[in-house]
């Protein structure tokens, strides 16, 4: 069973205290992966909250280029949007390309396409905002590793369920859940030394990915933080589902109408990590 770190406290000391929990040092080059935010959303995760983190990782922030219309699917409009979201040191990791990396025991999936650039890290912190999502039904730990380090290509193929369509919007739902799952399974196997955390803030039901989001619906919970990437996004739905507040119900709604639940089941199904866990409080 695998330990799920917690704290009510969102700062920026906070983020260094749960990592130390972890026990687990990022060596040699770090990756930070997180969502910049589109351009528009003010729901992403903070400079002021991240960056002592990073610096402490002396780490490097990196993002890959969006699939879809908006201020990040090319590269001079992403640079634009991360400088006006005031991040600095940004490694678009698809910004000379993408590799191919294999998924094992996939149904959809047998590669997943990954910025090139992450041959260039040895190790990589997978700093989430835990919220909802239009499409995937919440984003954590587990869409950020997906969607997150696919390139623009790769996020098409795991959007089309692995087939070539026309409009990768039109995939089966249960397809597209179990295809980020089986890029997480790509990416674990691949680049092993990863840690996951949390932060469960501005909990809106739409992703930072949207330019015009909803306003949270629920208060903001905490920071968890894993080795163990299901675990840690179940624990964080899990603090939602038995929360006393009332905005719950139009964000579990999110969830359950897309079927948002899948990832945690087929992860698991692919040995990514497990459902079961002891959230450990460390206030």
């Amino acid at each position: 069973m695998e330990k799920v770190y917690f704290t009510k406290e969102i700062s920026s000391e906070s983020l260094i205290k749960i990592y130390e929990k972890l026990d687990c040092k990022l060596e040699g080059k770090v990756a930070v992966k997180i969502s910049t935010g589109e351009a528009g959303n003010n729901h992403y995760l903070k400079p002021s909250l991240i960056n002592d983190l990073v610096k402490k990782l002396n780490g490097t922030i990196v993002e890959c280029n969006t699939a879809y219309e908006g201020k990040r699917n090319t590269t001079k409009d992403h640079l634009q949007t991360i400088k006006e979201h005031g991040f600095t040191n940004v490694d678009l990791l698809d910004i000379d390309g993408d590799k191919a990396i294999p998924v094992v025991g996939g149904r959809h999936l047998k590669e997943n396409y990954v910025g090139k650039n992450i041959d260039n890290y040895d190790s990589m912190l997978m700093l989430s905002h835990f919220k909802g999502h239009p499409m995937g039904g919440f984003g954590g730990a587990l869409k950020n590793m997906s969607i997150g380090l696919a390139s623009s290509r790769g996020k098409a193929w795991i959007h089309s369920g692995g087939v070539e369509r026309d409009n990768i919007w039109i995939t089966p739902q249960v397809d597209f859940i179990e295809s980020m799952a089986e890029a997480d399974k790509a990416v674990v196997d691949y680049f092993k030394n990863i840690v996951y955390i949390n932060v469960v803030n501005n909990i809106s039901v739409d992703c930072d990915c949207v330019a015009n989001p909803e306003s949270p619906c629920m208060q903001d919970i905490g920071i968890l933080a894993s080795l163990d990437p299901v675990a840690l996004d179940q624990a964080c739905l899990d603090l939602i589902y038995n929360s006393n507040d009332l905005g719950k119900e139009h964000f579990i709604e999110r969830v359950e109408s897309r079927k948002g639940k899948i990832i945690l089941d087929h992860a698991e199904e692919l040995g990514i990590g497990s459902k079961k866990y002891q959230l450990i409080n460390i206030d």
